[in-house]
């Protein structure tokens, strides 16, 4: 015969109604039993009654402080009540407890997510992902990815895959460590082999459609995730992927709306009141961005992200008790690098707008030094990166392949270097009736990569059907991007001037605008930026001087083995005289003058790069010198350019 306690506790997870009716009786039959009332209040949390629930839980709790059940069961409530920090003390108390009860732990993670305490939800996640596995080797690898130690986890579960080729988790979580990596392709080949082992599996599913976005395949993510948004519709970690996803997809409506929900679902979460503020100022929305960074710096005032998303929008936002907060926070010793780092951008920033030049660049010097400490790579040889681009690139190389390539005279490469301009020649472009500005389109890099993974020759061994399949392989993956169905479309991926030979090559007909600034300038603009990933050359000025060297030669190179097929924008010419330089821009982009792209700040559009403020407002020469305040700290810079910083037009 089935125990009557044991009957109401199996009623909980499919009918709590009957569970609390059950648990009821046997409360009224033995009162000294603190299984039935424990069973009761579990129930009435499951009908949405913690308030009930409570009292039973806080009697229980007084009288057997240790039962981690009932902690949990009383952390749940007091949560769902709106009193989270008082339920994350009891749910810490459950766990430590009793260290193996998994939806302890998993509410503890979801509580912290709630209130944004982040620290306590990884120390959750680590903890789950241990006890989701019984290998003691894997369970440690996988605290590890919880943890964000991927070298550690990598080498772990490529010595496990070895013996345990097939083995799921261990495939899953040796994804993460590579989509980390940028290993991208590999990355999705081991979740792809995984699935066919077990195909509807939801962390395989939803680690699919992450390493697709990061890949920035955002289309084949959103793919990978409708089936688990179907299942679980208002999971925040898929809302905030697909948001993501639309984002990169041009939908800037869509992301705000989704950040919006969650936001309003989440109002303690700091890092999602960041994500809106991100949403809301590439949607040109100025005022709510500084709405939702300047709540997530008060519910959180570590947050770095906060405070340089602030200080980013270049349009004097921070105030004198910002800068005495940022100070204060900066003193502490326990505060995490990575946050210290984006307080020292931003206060560096807000005293650059002070007029205190000095006491500025020893911030941004000091932000760009925990950067350089970070740093996954060594620094590449860029003078042998030049020296293989030309090289491969002659005047023969073209010659031979001339007529080769997909035949479009839609795209519109904008290259250089970041910060010298390109988002304002970007924005003057996307002003004209034939131009549609998308963003920094990541197919080209893709395509360049996957090349050289197969042989440092393998570009010159290219046949001509694959260059002009690769020419339409680009034009379809960026065809997401054109919303508007314009003639021509701009790709503004600074990067691509390593590629401009690949361009040159798979898309004879594509537009290429080089837009230079002078080294100085354009060096110091990049030093002072913190970049939400990628440049690692920026944080060291010697390498920033080598870098530009490096994007100078390799300019240089093409422009005398094609002539005439690159077309140099001087961001200094464009602001000395900018209708005369408009309308030379707007015939090296083979469209007819239009009159509204001198008004190119009226332009709503959505604008995702660091620059979006600047570029709504008219061009302002204040830029041009503005270096020049900070020339006696920039020495590493000038003598790595050597003869450039007089000789780069």
């Amino acid at each position: 015969m089935t125990d009557p306690v044991e009957q109401a506790a199996a009623a909980l997870a499919d009918n709590p109604a009957r569970a609390s009716q059950l648990a009821k009786v046997l409360v009224m039959q033995n009162a000294a039993d603190p299984r039935p009332r424990l069973i009761l209040a579990s129930a009435l949390r499951r009908m949405g009654k913690p308030g009930e629930a409570l009292p039973l839980l806080l009697a229980l709790a007084a009288k057997w402080p240790r039962a981690a059940r009932t902690r949990y069961e009383l952390g749940l409530s007091l949560s769902l009540l709106g009193r989270e920090e008082e339920g994350i003390a009891h749910l810490e108390a459950a766990v430590s407890m009793e260290p193996g009860l998994v939806e302890a732990w998993e509410a503890l993670s979801n509580t912290a997510f709630a209130l944004g305490r982040y620290v306590t939800e990884a120390q959750a996640q680590a903890r789950l992902a241990r006890l989701s596995v019984a290998d003691a080797r894997l369970a440690a690898a996988a605290e590890a990815v919880a943890l964000g130690h991927w070298e550690d986890a990598e080498r772990v579960l490529r010595d496990y895959l070895a013996s345990h080729p097939d083995h799921v988790e261990a495939l899953r979580l040796l994804s993460d460590c590579l989509s980390v990596a940028g290993a991208h392709e590999q990355a999705e080949a081991l979740l792809r082999h995984a699935l066919t082992i077990q195909p509807e599996l939801a962390p395989l599913l939803f680690a699919l459609a992450r390493a697709l976005f990061a890949a920035q395949r955002a289309e084949a993510a959103l793919l990978e995730l409708a089936p688990l948004e179907r299942a679980d519709p208002a999971n925040p970690a898929y809302r905030n992927l697909r948001a993501a996803c639309l984002a990169l997809l041009g939908d800037e409506a869509g992301a705000a709306a989704i950040q919006s929900e969650l936001a309003a679902r989440y109002p303690a979460n700091p890092r999602i009141a960041v994500n809106l503020g991100h949403a809301l100022r590439t949607r040109g929305d100025r005022d709510g961005a500084i709405a939702a960074y300047r709540r997530a710096a008060a519910l959180q005032p570590t947050n770095g992200e906060a405070w340089w998303s602030l200080a980013n929008l270049k349009i004097g936002v921070l105030c004198d008790a910002d800068e005495r907060e940022m100070r204060h926070i900066l003193q502490s010793p326990c505060l995490d690098e990575r946050e210290r780092m984006r307080l020292s951008y931003a206060l560096g920033r807000l005293l650059e707008d002070a007029g205190a030049f000095a006491e500025s660049f020893e911030h941004y010097a000091a932000g760009a030094a925990i950067a350089v400490r970070q740093r996954q790579t060594a620094s590449p040889d860029y003078p042998q990166q030049g020296a293989d681009i030309s090289t491969l690139f002659s005047e023969d190389f073209f010659a031979r392949r001339q007529g080769w390539g997909a035949a479009s005279a839609a795209p519109i490469f904008v290259v250089g270097l970041p910060r010298s301009g390109s988002t304002l020649v970007e924005q003057i472009l996307a002003t004209h009736p034939d131009i549609e500005g998308t963003m920094e389109l990541p197919y080209m890099g893709s395509i360049a990569s996957r090349l050289a993974a197969t042989g440092p020759d393998a570009v010159s061994r290219l046949t001509e059907p694959e260059v002009r399949a690769l020419g339409e392989e680009y034009l379809a993956q960026a065809a997401i991007h054109r919303r508007l169905g314009w003639p021509h479309f701009i790709d503004k991926m600074p990067n691509n001037f390593r590629h401009v030979g690949l361009i040159r090559l798979i898309l004879p007909d594509a537009r290429i605008i080089d837009v230079r600034r002078h080294p100085m300038a354009a060096g110091f603009s990049c030093f002072k930026q913190l970049f939400a990933k990628g440049h690692d050359y920026s944080y060291d000025l010697a390498e920033l001087g080598l870098y530009y060297r490096f994007y100078l030669s390799a300019m240089r190179h093409f422009a005398k083995v094609q002539p005439g097929k690159i077309y140099t924008q001087v961001y200094e010419s464009l602001v000395a005289e900018p209708e005369a330089q408009i309308a030379a821009l707007l015939d090296a982009a083979g469209v007819d003058f239009a009159p509204e792209c001198l008004r190119f700040h009226e332009n709503r559009r959505a604008v995702r790069t660091v620059s979006s403020e600047q570029v709504r407002q008219p061009i302002y020469r204040f830029a041009v010198e503005h270096w020049r305040n900070y020339e006696i700290f920039l020495g590493p810079l000038k003598r790595a350019l050597g003869d450039v910083d007089s000789n780069w037009r």
